[in-house]
């Protein structure tokens, strides 16, 4: 368990490396360079509506990749879906500016980021299902929760670059080639990761399945309807959360506050860590006092948190900014730690891969894909403090704790029990 836990960890790290190396440079630099005939608002808009663009794929990478794990293993999913976010990645840090090739760029980033989702809709679901689905039952949420800590690491990674080079070169070095490099760094995380994972072992609980679903999405969408549309629901919050602070914040705060980009990424990326360090702890209490309190205390938290988070963030005092990310990033991984083991264990294992994948990135689109976007357009119309965006995701919290109360407890058990189609 170790071992594999540790694989999951660096591949869904090295992926979400990618994943948010794109946010950040969405919020910092990607707008004046592709969009340069925009206002800066417009601009920076049309920068955050490339980085939605990688949540719309998620759901079909989910799709596409569920099919394959649950036709032909969980093993394969890890393999291609770290292969096809590695190398879009790396395709980013390439395209020439709009100065350079008119808007060729754009299309061109476009089509890199959707790739980049497509691949990260494959791998959350099937790093998660070969954890858990090696693991104890008593035990599940624990080592599940390992493939959760890996987007803290990705993202301080991504950030952790990002910010060594925002503050060790000037600001034209930085826009010029400087915001490139970590995405060409994400090449040699691909293939250190590749090299983890090519000894795993397949998940032995789809070993046992004699029946494989011949159309998986089909009969989740037949069968799980209504399961899949209340977890994508339940999920909405904590990706709503967790882009607010990561990567809206950013552009707030730089451009209306004008905090410096190193103590901004020094704020979030010192929140974020001590979530990641959190997690396996989080995922232990799931595992002894079940996945359904955590995740409705979690919620609860979150819209709880919301209107101290932006009252913090808009006085611009690094340690202030840095609680209220702390106090929301915490409420966030009180629901996100249990989720490894929640979503598969409400799935059949016939057609679990795509089930619990496609509820999942689902989530990530009604959360992630609109937050930044619908964030900057509330700040824009208001004072110092952006109340408008604190009422907006205390609203999304509380639909999802509405989704959480809908949803069935699964622990404990000695084996995963499916949901039945009209629960």
């Amino acid at each position: 368990m170790p071992r594999l836990a540790a694989a999951a960890l660096a591949g869904t790290a090295i992926e979400f490396y990618d994943f948010f190396a794109y946010g950040t440079a969405a919020a910092l630099v990607l707008g004046p360079l592709f969009f340069p005939t925009f206002s800066p608002l417009a601009g920076m808009l049309a920068a955050f509506g490339t980085f939605g663009v990688g949540f719309l794929a998620r759901p079909l990478g989910s799709v596409l990749f569920g099919h394959v794990g649950d036709r032909y293993g969980r093993r394969p999913v890890l393999i291609v879906s770290l292969l096809l976010t590695g190398a879009s990645t790396v395709a980013v840090g390439c395209v020439p500016s709009y100065a350079a090739i008119g808007v060729a760029a754009p299309v061109l980033l476009l089509v890199l980021r959707f790739l980049q989702g497509l691949g990260l809709g494959g791998e959350w679901g099937g790093a998660v299902l070969l954890t858990a689905e090696h693991a104890p039952p008593g035990r599940r949420a624990l080592w599940a929760s390992f493939p959760q800590v890996g987007p803290a690491v990705g993202f301080v990674l991504a950030n952790g670059v990002m910010l060594g080079l925002s503050a060790g070169l000037s600001e034209a070095q930085f826009a010029s080639w400087g915001w490139r490099v970590p995405f060409w760094a994400a090449g040699v995380l691909a293939v250190a990761g590749l090299w983890l994972r090519s000894s795993l072992a397949e998940s032995p609980r789809f070993l046992e399945i004699d029946d494989h679903a011949r159309m998986p999405l089909v009969e989740v969408f037949v069968h799980h309807r209504r399961l899949v549309l209340l977890t994508a629901g339940a999920l909405a919050a904590g990706y709503a959360v967790f882009y607010a602070v990561t990567t809206w914040s950013l552009a707030y705060a730089t451009e209306r506050l004008g905090v410096s980009r190193t103590v901004m990424l020094t704020c979030v990326m010192a929140a974020v860590v001590v979530k990641g360090a959190l997690t396996p702890l989080a995922a232990h209490l799931g595992d002894r006092f079940g996945r359904r309190p955590m995740c409705l205390a979690g919620c609860a938290g979150m819209a709880l948190w919301m209107f101290p988070t932006v009252a913090l963030l808009a006085t611009g005092e690094p340690l202030l900014m840095f609680l209220g990310f702390l106090g929301a990033l915490l409420a966030f991984i009180t629901t996100y730690a249990v989720i490894g083991a929640y979503l598969p264990e409400l799935y059949e294992p016939r057609v679990r891969c795509t089930g619990a994948a496609v509820g999942y990135n689902l989530g990530g689109v009604l959360g992630g894909a609109l937050t930044p976007i619908v964030a900057t357009t509330l700040a824009e119309g208001s004072g110092r403090v952006p109340w408008g965006v604190g009422a907006y995701l205390t609203a999304v919290a509380l639909f999802s704790l509405g989704c959480f109360a809908l949803l069935p407890e699964t622990r404990p058990v000695e084996a995963v029990r499916p949901v039945a189609a009209d629960e």
